[in-house]
């Protein structure tokens, strides 16, 4: 398993609720988490064969920007 570490602008629990559909949903995911208390809302993803690139095309189509840290 790979953890991918990204910066957001998932910034409080309605933003996580209205991106957690998307990243329950994509194959290859283990786990994610979003530390709303870091100023970079840092997304922590462990991976179970989803890519970086799949990672970040799965966040923008939640509505979110997110780059890799």
């Amino acid at each position: 398993m790979d953890n991918f570490k990204f910066k957001t602008n998932i910034n409080c629990n309605g933003c996580i609720s209205a991106v957690k559909p998307y990243l329950d949903k994509a194959e290859g995911m283990a786990s994610w988490k979003v530390d709303i208390a870091d100023k970079d809302k840092i997304l922590t993803v462990e991976s179970n064969g989803i890519t970086q690139d799949e990672i970040i095309a799965t966040v923008q189509k939640a509505g979110y920007n997110i780059e890799v840290v």
